[in-house]
């Protein structure tokens, strides 16, 4: 679904990525691992148009994204979450969840809606709540569910997972691997790399703008190298 080749990117004249190649197949959860600062949310915001790479492809679906804008790259079903939620505080939940279907599912909204609130029960409870009142959990379901609402063929999530609580934490990862079961090809874009190799197929691990390790779960667990620099053990 998602192939990027040779991308370089960054923000004026400083470069971040440093020629990453990447592949996110159908019906697969592919995980970005790395610590802050190593380019992962810059890499998003390349594949989301929010910035135009320096040089490089990125492909969805076998179409060019490379100069298309953000709502074009929304349109196709390429739907990113980004990291902080960033959702509408001074709206309530059920406005903030149809937002989520301005450029794309708005034919669909109302079963959209109700199969949003079917993964989410307790968003439907909290309908006329501010959303800038959720707790952080809530508020990073409600980001999800903003997401789903734009009916994604891939759907990248960043970062879902931080500042959340372990037992959260537990509970989002286990979410993440239904949807990828109910069919949704998904882009994890974490620190957490225990968990995200858990339910990911594949992973790449960036250091520096650069990709420095990358397989299968399974090889990339048995790496003596990984497991020191990002399991401590």
């Amino acid at each position: 679904m998602l192939e990027i080749r040779n991308l370089h990117a960054g923000y004026g004249q400083i470069e971040i990525l440093r020629g990453i190649n990447l592949d996110v197949g159908a019906g697969e959860i592919v995980a970005v691992l790395g610590s802050n600062g190593v380019g992962k949310s810059t890499l998003n915001n390349n594949i989301s148009a929010l910035y135009k790479p320096f040089s490089g492809s990125i492909r969805f679906q076998g179409e060019d994204l490379t100069g298309m804008n953000s709502t074009e790259v929304v349109q196709r079903g390429l739907i990113h979450v980004p990291e902080g939620r960033r959702i509408f505080p001074n709206l309530n939940v059920k406005d903030n969840l149809l937002l989520g279907s301005q450029v794309r599912g708005k034919e669909r909204r109302s079963q959209n809606l109700e199969r949003v609130v079917e993964i989410f029960p307790r968003l439907k409870e909290r309908f006329a709540q501010m959303a800038g009142t959720l707790s952080g959990g809530e508020q990073q379901m409600l980001a999800i569910g903003r997401g789903l609402m734009a009916e994604p063929r891939l759907l990248i999530l960043d970062e879902p997972s931080l500042g959340l609580s372990p037992l959260l934490v537990e509970e989002l990862f286990t979410l993440i691997g239904q949807l990828n079961r109910d069919g949704l090809a998904i882009l994890l874009v974490e620190q957490n790399v225990g968990q995200s190799l858990e339910i990911a197929s594949r992973a790449y691990v960036m250091e520096n703008g650069a990709v420095r390790f990358s397989g299968s779960s399974a090889e990339l667990l048995a790496s003596d190298a990984l497991r020191r620099a990002y399991l401590g053990v």
